[in-house]
């Protein structure tokens, strides 16, 4: 499922469809359009969530 920006909170889980190897997200922060996501196999990344579409992984998270 497709993240909203007004659904994503922190804690929520997602994954960057366009980055795999990347692995599970957590989710940091969420200003605006701009999320902190700390992946497993990235580390922290600052993402505009107007250019990418992150997908939920756990809603049960956010």
């Amino acid at each position: 499922m497709s993240a909203i920006p007004s659904l994503l909170t922190p804690g929520c889980r997602v994954r960057h469809p366009a980055c795999p190897d990347w692995g599970l997200g957590q989710v940091q922060s969420v200003v605006g359009d701009r999320v902190t996501v700390n992946f497993e196999e990235r580390g922290k990344v600052v993402l505009n969530l107007s250019v990418i579409d992150l997908d939920l992984v756990d809603t049960d998270d956010c």
